[in-house]
């Protein structure tokens, strides 16, 4: 598994993310949906 791509699982949903310029960059997508528990949460 690459651990520059991981997944980070929150409340059992699945958060995706990369390791980019020292830093960790989240899916805002993933996350919106973790907290809204929304079924579209693009539309957020």
């Amino acid at each position: 598994m690459d651990q520059n791509k991981a997944l980070v699982v929150f409340e059992d949903k699945n958060i995706r993310r990369i390791w980019y310029n020292e830093e960790w960059f989240y899916s805002v997508v993933d996350v919106i949906a973790v907290l809204t528990e929304s079924p579209t949460p693009r539309q957020y």
